[in-house]
């Protein structure tokens, strides 16, 4: 009974040692060593059962991610598709990477028999499997910069919507009309094949509808404003013309014309264009320094008419009272002096002839006074 025992545990030792022995033996002949595992591939490539399974696992993962990660990306339905077929792109690297290249072209055949392998374990493969990843790799990069691209467009366009909004000056809309120009071009300019050109398409009608509004605005009040400048320019001549009067009626006729022509661009803007409300204001403070310098020119003309027949009726009072009033002729004296004061008192102060006049004046009522006493 003894004896048989021992018998039995020195078989199962026997047992052990040599599963030990095998299994270290298996675990060294998979080593990733070439000159293991090439001598072993032409005696005994059933040893190397664990290093085919492997490499197969890993080549069907790889094969399996990258494909996961084209349909992610060339159907992305949002930016997280790319982030997570970009993932898988890394992990088919990661299996890939796990093969042995020395190792390819040693197919196993024995197991490839029993597990259907779906490659020939051959450096073609591999070096198809790894060009595809690296067209998955650029691809991503692709999607990536213009996802990167179409995001700070988007961040350009809304902030100039809102620059737009608290623009105070033509000046300041202008530059914020550049900005949002830019940013449509951005997004125009995204590549054409990408998930984040697709999105940009379907939001390129509005975003163009509106720039296109805004930018009519802006060009209606450049307009406007290229009017309202032009107004104020002739308004300043019209100023400088007639500043320091009195001034003769030539003069007081071009001041007109002046103001006149500003006028006539501050009526050019329409109630419906912007800065039609600012053009108003302008036209209200024309029109009443025009309404002055029409009363001044009138001032004027009246005045230098009603001189001119003071000075004719003068000159003909003169002429015949030349040898002196004789007492008979004082009545048609004082009445004709008379008629020449009434003239003399038309003409009003602030005029060119004012001064003149009022000396006339003194000197007929002077004779006046004389002949009435």
């Amino acid at each position: 009974m003894i004896s048989l025992n021992k018998r039995l545990i020195s078989g199962v030792g026997i047992t052990s040692a040599t599963l030990v022995g095998l299994t270290g033996l298996v675990y060294l002949v998979n080593l990733p060593y070439p000159m293991i595992r090439r001598p072993v591939a032409g005696i005994a490539p059933i040893l190397l059962l664990p290093s085919y399974m492997s490499m197969d696992r890993n080549y069907r993962q790889a094969i399996a991610h990258v494909e996961q990660a084209e349909q992610l990306v060339k159907n992305a339905s949002s930016f997280a598709d790319i982030t997570l077929g970009e993932e898988k792109v890394k992990i088919a690297q990661v299996n890939l990477n796990a093969l042995p290249v020395w190792f390819l072209g040693y197919e196993p055949t024995r197991y490839c028999e029993m597990s259907e392998c779906s490659w020939q374990f051959t450096f073609d493969e591999f070096e198809a499997a790894r060009a595809k990843i690296g067209r998955m790799e650029a691809m991503i990069f692709q999607e990536k910069n213009a996802i990167n691209q179409y995001q700070q467009a988007e961040a350009n366009l809304q902030q100039a919507k809102q620059q737009y909004q608290a623009a105070s000056s033509p000046q300041q809309r202008q530059t914020v009309l550049s900005l949002w120009q830019t940013s449509l071009d951005q997004l125009q300019q995204l590549p054409p094949s990408t998930f984040a050109a697709n999105l940009a398409s379907t939001k390129l009608i509005a975003y163009k509808r509106d720039f296109e509004q805004i930018a009519g605005t802006i060009a209606g009040f450049q307009q406007t404003n290229t009017m309202i400048k032009v107004a104020q320019q002739f308004a300043v001549a019209a100023t400088k013309s007639c500043q320091n009067p009195p001034h003769q009626v030539a003069q007081w006729e071009q001041c007109q014309k002046l103001w006149q022509q500003a006028l006539d661009r501050l009526e050019m803007v329409a109630p419906t264009e912007a800065g039609y409300l600012d053009a108003q204001s302008l036209l209200a403070q024309y029109q009443t320094n025009l309404g002055i310098v029409q009363v001044r020119l009138k001032a004027q003309s009246q005045s230098v008419e009603a001189i001119d027949n003071a000075k004719a009726q003068i000159q003909q009072i003169q002429a015949s009272f030349a040898a002196g009033v004789e007492p008979d002729q004082r009545n048609s004296f004082i009445s004709e002096l008379q008629g020449t004061i009434d003239q003399l008192k038309k003409v009003q102060a602030g005029t060119t002839v004012y001064a003149e006049a009022q000396e006339l004046l003194k000197s007929a009522q002077a004779k006046l006074k004389q002949a009435s006493s």
